[in-house]
């Protein structure tokens, strides 16, 4: 008998999807409070570190003009 007539869970049918969901949710859950927790830990001076190399590297001329040929392929679509 499946779940779905009235079987007991775990043997296919809406048990499992409701399982499937309620485990994704936790991970997602946990996963945001580990980044939390990581991030606070790093404190501001990190964040500040990673801004710079990030503003570095999206102002480098090559990847100012592989975005512009990336938005003119995407324009043209």
């Amino acid at each position: 008998m499946s779940a779905r007539s009235g079987g007991p869970p775990g043997r296919g049918g809406w048990a499992d999807d409701e399982t499937r969901e309620a485990n994704t949710v936790i991970g997602f859950l946990l996963g945001a409070g580990v980044g939390y927790v990581l991030g606070a830990k790093a404190g501001r001076g990190r964040y500040d570190q990673i801004m710079r190399t990030y503003r570095r590297i999206a102002d480098h001329p090559a990847v100012q003009g592989a975005a512009g040929i990336a938005r003119a392929k995407l324009g043209k679509g």
